[in-house]
């Protein structure tokens, strides 16, 4: 299955453009944004869980990061309510459920075989903001691949101050302009390697989950 595969070229996926599909876990439902593979894929979703519903024990042999959205994502008796993010790295494996229902954003396969530290971090604490290039940054991940974060833009700041090898972003508040067009809460964006000035927050601002890297590195399929 290839979903959005060719990482050369610009995909955008707005919030009234997901399309959910059942997952082979009942109560657990998918919004494919980008795939590369079958079921085991390296593959980017937002996924729905219903009150109740779980996944039995499984691996992730090349890794799996989540960023949870809303209610309450929880694995192996340890929960994390909206604003956490997990990585989980390459070989790791677990037993994902929610009892109140949860929508995370998860990205499968897409980490470098050597990464071995799990990473859990609370994106509602003050204390995981920092002051960097004038906006305040939630630091996630960074290796010589890529970097991941959450970052706060005044209105009409641009996005990027250097040209990025590649771009990934979820907007999680507020919305963003590409090119003069408006992209709302929950939209998703990627971005081959180039030049985007043309990418700022909108005119309340913007929250966004930002992903900057080699993002096509790491497509083949396991």
């Amino acid at each position: 299955m290839f979903i959005r595969a060719d990482f050369s070229r610009r995909a955008i996926v707005a919030p009234d453009q997901y399309h959910w599909v059942a997952s082979p876990q009942s109560g657990v439902e998918r919004v494919m944004l980008d795939r590369v593979g079958a079921e085991q894929a390296r593959a980017t979703s937002i996924v729905r869980y219903a009150p109740g519903s779980d996944f039995p024990a499984h691996r992730h042999p090349r890794g799996e990061e989540i960023l949870v959205l809303s209610g309450t994502f929880s694995e192996d008796g340890a929960d994390y309510p909206a604003g956490w993010y997990l990585r989980n790295p390459p070989g790791s494996s677990h037993r994902p459920s929610s009892a109140d229902g949860a929508v995370i954003f998860v990205k499968l396969q897409q980490m470098q075989p050597q990464e071995q530290r799990a990473v859990r971090i609370d994106t509602r604490a003050a204390s995981s903001w920092q002051r960097a290039d004038g906006r305040e940054v939630c630091p996630l991940f960074r290796d010589a691949v890529e970097r991941t974060s959450l970052q706060r833009c005044a209105p009409g700041e641009a996005l990027f101050d250097t040209v990025p090898d590649g771009a990934e972003l979820l907007v999680l508040s507020g919305q963003v302009l590409l090119d003069g067009e408006s992209h709302a809460q929950g939209s998703w964006i990627r971005l081959p390697a180039g030049e985007y000035p043309g990418i700022v927050a909108g005119a309340r601002g913007a929250t966004v989950y930002l992903k900057l890297g080699r993002l096509g590195d790491t497509a083949d399929a396991a």
